[in-house]
């Protein structure tokens, strides 16, 4: 059953913030909270043959060596992995939240959350993690991954958490658009938060008529929305509205504007997740 809010912890500076955005969620849609860290598997001791170069004996005690030590690396990282857990417990629970529980998984960070998935509601994870954290205007390794494998929606937080006051759909009149702005009405995540429903294009009665019948979508469940349509490219165009509007919160398609959808994420979408100061929901 797909109702838990799910948080990716590591050490990277995005961590507290990943806390405090899936805490957030998770109170808004009452759902209960899974905070999840999962450790890499070590690589493999090398099968270099060592025997033309020292002894037979010196090879022995010297793979035992390397063995204890890959032992002992990985009993640290479950500890650092524990002490990670247990702080993202302590901050989580400041929030209030009543249903949350941690796990530690081994193995690869998108296999373990593939085998999730049935459980996943939404997805909250870092910008970058830790490997990549200071690699500014880039999105972590992991991340364009996530978004196209995983079949959830995906928070992306960035460094510092503010509970939203404004957010800002960044629409395209597709159908793909149109089934984000069903999600979005659909969702208790946003309700009393006043909307900006933003297409990036000219203004022609097409496009004008696609962001009525969106708006419409969005009043009937109850959203005070503002349109517009902002000229120009979409990935400028957008970023300039949402700065210029002091958004809160981006949401976004994942696929929106990609010709090849299933293969790779829209070049707008990963253009927004580079460029963007904001915390953005990748919607599928």
């Amino acid at each position: 059953m797909r109702n838990k809010v799910i948080a990716c912890i590591d050490d990277s500076q995005y961590a507290q913030a990943i806390c405090d955005y899936a805490a957030w969620s998770a109170k808004q849609m009452g759902a209960p909270l899974s905070l999840l860290h999962v450790l890499a598997n070590l690589p493999h001791p090398s099968n270099t043959n060592l025997s033309g170069t020292i002894g037979l004996g010196s090879q022995e005690a010297l793979l035992e060596e390397l063995a204890g030590l890959d032992e002992r690396r990985s009993k640290i990282a479950m500890e650092q992995g524990k002490a990670m857990l247990q702080a993202a417990r302590e901050r989580v629970s400041n929030h209030g939240i009543a249903e949350l529980e941690s796990r530690q998984r081994h193995g690869e960070l998108l296999d373990t959350l593939k085998d999730l998935e049935d459980e996943t509601r939404m997805l909250v994870v870092g910008k970058r993690g830790a490997d990549t954290a200071s690699a500014h205007g880039h999105i972590g390794s992991h991340l364009e991954g996530i978004i196209r494998t995983m079949n959830c929606p995906v928070l992306i937080a960035q460094q510092s958490f503010t509970v939203p006051s404004q957010i800002m759909i960044a629409f395209d009149g597709s159908a793909t658009g149109f089934k984000c702005i069903e999600m979005v009405a659909a969702s208790p995540l946003f309700k009393g938060i006043s909307c900006h429903l933003v297409m990036a294009g000219s203004d022609t009665p097409d496009n004008q008529a696609a962001l009525a019948k969106a708006q419409a979508t969005l009043k009937a469940a109850g959203f005070d929305s503002n349109t517009a349509l902002v000229a120009g490219d979409a990935e400028k165009a957008l970023a300039d509205y949402q700065q210029q509007q002091n958004i809160d919160l981006l949401i976004m398609g994942a696929y929106g504007h990609s010709r090849i959808r299933h293969f790779i994420v829209g070049s707008t979408t990963t253009a927004m997740i580079r460029r963007t100061r904001i915390s953005l929901l990748v919607l599928r």
